[in-house]
């Protein structure tokens, strides 16, 4: 007999904030996704695999580069995931600033919860046959 087994599909989330990091990995992980964390951006983009990531959710503020100049680093190496940039720290160009830096959605804390999931699932749509379709914000 053959076991069914449900691929997860796998988040990664950099946050420099160790609470904020295990809140966010607890709360996707437990409405199913397979979490990687990150907690400086240097480590995620020197270990991430382009082809083994759904979704990136990132912060704006962190130490040494934003989360602008994170998301422009990874699209040059070629990381074709949705990424959701969450910020506590909006401004009138933010929304422009992300477009350019190929970041598919803006989420403001401190009341992320709900909507963050919502927008990881509408980010990556899964066909009938399982396999991962990504759709841009």
């Amino acid at each position: 007999m053959t076991k069914l087994t449900i691929a997860k599909h796998k988040i990664c989330v950099l946050d420099d904030d160790p609470a904020v990091l295990q809140s966010l990995r607890f709360l996707l992980e437990t409405h199913g996704f397979k979490v990687r964390t990150f907690s400086a951006a240097v480590t995620l983009l020197t270990s991430i695999d382009p082809d083994d990531v759904d979704c990136l959710v990132i912060d704006y503020k962190l130490p040494y580069m934003d989360g602008l100049d994170v998301a422009v680093r990874l699209r040059q190496r070629n990381v074709v995931a949705p990424i959701i940039l969450i910020t506590g720290y909006p401004n009138q160009h933010m929304a422009e600033k992300a477009a350019a830096a190929g970041i598919d959605y803006i989420l403001f804390k401190p009341h992320l919860e709900d909507i963050l999931v919502t927008r990881v699932r509408e980010a990556i749509e899964v066909d009938p046959l399982g396999e991962t379709v990504w759709r841009p914000g």
